[in-house]
């Protein structure tokens, strides 16, 4: 089995509909498990019934993306973390960041940036902040 670090986002009530537009950005199998379908979970209350208790988007091997709503929490919004792709694969990661941003609150457009490399950063309407990096091309 391949180890791999990925991240796990916790929602504030909307998991599902932020996976299932992580889905229709990246692609992927989606798998989708229900408060309702764990009973015995600790936090587990009716009004949890229908949330997510996890989420797991799988794109291939290196992408994976995990998410949850969890009790009492208010979501990502301000939360600590970045969420980053970067790769060489220029089509594929302006794709992603057009899917990504629209909406978005952009913190810096996806340009050329002073290290060479074309690069952007947004924070979705979820509250996730996602920097996506192309490597430049050499010359």
């Amino acid at each position: 089995m391949t180890t791999r670090l990925n991240p796990y986002i916790t929602f504030g009530g909307n998991a599902r509909e932020a996976m299932e537009f992580y889905q229709s950005v990246f692609g992927g199998e989606l798998e989708l498990n229900t408060w309702g379908e764990q009973p015995d979970m600790p936090g587990n209350s009716p009004a949890m019934h229908d949330k997510l208790m996890h989420s797991m988007l799988t794109v291939d091997h290196a992408i994976a993306i995990m998410g949850a709503d969890m009790p009492d929490s208010p979501g990502p919004k301000g939360a600590p973390i970045s969420v980053s792709l970067s790769g060489d694969d220029e089509a594929q990661l302006r794709g992603w960041w057009d899917k990504l941003s629209e909406g978005a609150e952009i913190r810096a457009p996806f340009e050329t940036a002073p290290w060479g490399d074309t690069y952007g950063e947004c924070i979705d309407t979820f509250g996730v902040r996602w920097m996506v990096n192309v490597a430049a091309q050499e010359q």
